[in-house]
């Protein structure tokens, strides 16, 4: 992601704009395009398994009515008296005369053949007797030998629905080799003498299931029987494992009811429908290739994608072009900066106009012009610091002979034992070379404190009475920078300002210590205090709400170092004031926690 950041961040600006613009164009673009191939994709479906769902609902009609007509017949033969009466005889042994076979053929087989001819979705009614002796009385009646030459009847139960198997009840010959039928296998008995013989009530596959039998690409069905028997009309490719796989999602998803749904096999795209005939014990599985139609939808997909691959080429160009042209007078500024980069600053922007980027040029001119005259005024400052260096300097030597003065006068004092006016002397050469030194940065808590002490040790010559310095001060404090002399004011106006009308023994307190981020130094006076009128009078002085004036007492030593410290650290910083009249000052002054290695 970084190194993508980084890539972006190179590039040109126009390329940004190009990338940006062609981004904000192409994705509602592909979006749109997805929502609408997939919507098209989803429309192909539904409309495919709308149209098997009729099917399907066309198909359960007609087998229905079929089956109807295979019961109903089914029912019509087993009621019929004068058939169960013959099938009887025949079983007891009791032969028929000539005269009874000859009125049971016309009269009752012919009744029976007639019903069945009546009805062109019926193949064949067959009655097997239970006997191998009996005259064959044809299309009706048969020996049970006859039956016995048929698919089912080896089957450990020949009752009930038999299904795809071929006519071979006669030895040499076949009704038809192509032609698969159906049936209704059903006992024929009576009360007295039991199981009499068998009903056989067929109909053509290709009646009952005709859509098994259409020769239509990519669509196929199969019925599948409760005994696991599946039986297809036409032969397809793969059919037996796609078969086994919808089976198997079907069943298994406990969706045994009629349904479509889409689902892809080995790659291929398919509407299957799952169609339960419980009147045949089994299920019709439709299966209907899409592929076809999504291919269609998918090769207009493609030629969409290549149509907006050749425009988005196309636009690439034309933006960049168009954002070059706008962005000619931005590249002609930066040619100025980079010719200003090199150290060329007599450039001018020429021909600026009055849009923004004519405006930005026109400021760069004034810029460089403003910077022209700074460079001068600078070069005008760098002589009068160079003339201050060398005042400086002139002071310095004479500072260096005002300490050597200093230095002769203590001995004198020593040599006549005069060790107050020594240790007087030592002291005002400290506060000298302190306030005379040159520090061009800031100064440590420690520094400023050493100040003080020398400060009041000269101060206390002029009283009759002592004040003392109290330090209450952690190392950390003592490391931290502030401004050369803003302690030293502060302990000033202590004394002129607190002490000095007391005129006794008294203490100054200094404590500083760490509050969070910031140090927190606190100079305290056992002086005459102020009111509260007075204190906010202060502040708006320190504040410069009011003017302070030059006179004592006028707050410009405090002034100056709230100043001082604000320019330093920050407007957070500064001093702060408590006071109660007869009682104290509390000066606080804030500045920044800084830590240094070894504290």
């Amino acid at each position: 992601m970084k190194r993508i950041r980084e890539k972006w961040q190179g590039l040109k600006l126009n390329i940004k704009f190009t990338v940006i613009i062609i981004a904000f164009v192409i994705v509602p673009i592909v979006f749109f395009s997805m929502y609408l191939f997939y919507s098209m994709e989803e429309s192909a479906v539904r409309e495919k398994r709308s149209s098997m769902e009729y099917s399907m609902e066309s198909s359960y009609t007609r087998i229905l009515k079929n089956v109807d007509s295979i019961n109903m017949s089914t029912q019509f033969f087993l009621s019929d008296a004068f058939l169960t009466d013959c099938l009887g005889s025949i079983k007891n042994g009791q032969p028929m005369s000539t005269e009874e076979l000859r009125e049971f053929y016309n009269v009752n087989i012919a009744s029976l053949e007639r019903m069945v001819n009546s009805n062109p979705y019926l193949y064949q009614i067959r009655v097997y007797a239970d006997s191998n002796s009996l005259q064959e009385m044809m299309p009706i009646l048969y020996k049970r030998e006859r039956m016995e030459r048929l698919d089912w009847a080896q089957d450990t139960d020949i009752y009930g629905w038999k299904y795809d198997y071929t006519d071979m009840i006669f030895d040499s010959y076949v009704m038809d080799q192509n032609k698969k039928i159906m049936s209704l296998v059903t006992p024929i008995e009576d009360f007295e003498n039991g199981d009499l013989g068998v009903l056989e009530v067929a109909m053509s596959m290709d009646t009952m299931f005709p859509e098994l039998y259409e020769d239509r690409p990519g669509r196929w069905s199969c019925f599948a029987d409760d005994g696991g028997e599946r039986h297809y009309g036409t032969e397809k490719d793969n059919q037996d494992s796609y078969i086994e796989y919808i089976l198997k999602n079907t069943v298994s998803g406990g969706k045994e009811e009629s349904h479509t749904y889409y689902t892809e096999i080995d790659g291929e795209p398919f509407v299957v429908g799952f169609l339960p005939v419980k009147e045949l014990s089994g299920s019709l599985i439709y299966v209907d290739s899409i592929a076809s139609e999504i291919g269609r939808i998918h090769n207009m997909r493609a030629f969409f994608i290549l149509i907006m691959v050749g425009i988005l080429m196309c636009l690439i160009v034309l933006i960049n072009f168009v954002v070059k042209s706008l962005l000619s007078q931005f590249y002609s500024i930066l040619f100025s900066i980079r010719e200003v980069q090199k150290g060329d600053l007599g450039v001018v922007i020429e021909g600026c106009g009055t849009d923004e980027m004519g405006e930005l040029g026109t400021q760069i001119n004034k810029m460089l012009l403003r910077i022209r005259q700074l460079m001068e005024d600078n070069i005008n400052r760098e002589r009068l610091v160079k003339n201050s260096e060398i005042k400086a300097l002139q002071n310095q030597i004479n500072t260096h002979f005002i300490y050597n003065v200093l230095e002769s006068i203590k001995m004198m004092a020593e040599i006549d034992e005069k060790y107050e006016i020594s240790d007087a002397v030592t002291s005002l050469g400290k506060l000298l070379r302190y306030s005379m030194r040159w520090v061009s940065g800031n100064v440590t808590v420690e520094e400023e404190i050493d100040y003080i002490k020398n400060y009041l040790a000269l101060i206390n010559l002029r009283f009759d009475y002592e004040i003392y310095l109290s330090l209450n001060i952690s190392d950390i404090i003592y490391k931290q920078e502030i401004p050369k002399m803003s302690l030293q004011p502060i302990v000033e106006n202590a004394i002129y300002h607190g002490i000095e009308e007391m005129a006794e023994d008294t203490s100054i307190y200094v404590k500083g210590f760490v509050n969070g981020d910031d140090c927190i130094i606190e100079i305290t006076d056992a002086g005459k205090g102020m009111s509260e009128k007075e204190v906010s009078e202060l502040y708006k002085k320190i504040s410069g709400e009011i003017e302070a004036g030059g006179g004592s007492g006028n707050g410009i030593g405090l002034k100056n170092v709230q100043d001082r410290i604000k320019m330093s650290f920050g407007e957070r910083y500064g001093i702060e004031i408590a006071s109660k009249l007869g009682c104290y000052t509390k000066i606080m002054v804030r500045i920044p926690l800084r830590k240094k290695e070894g504290l």
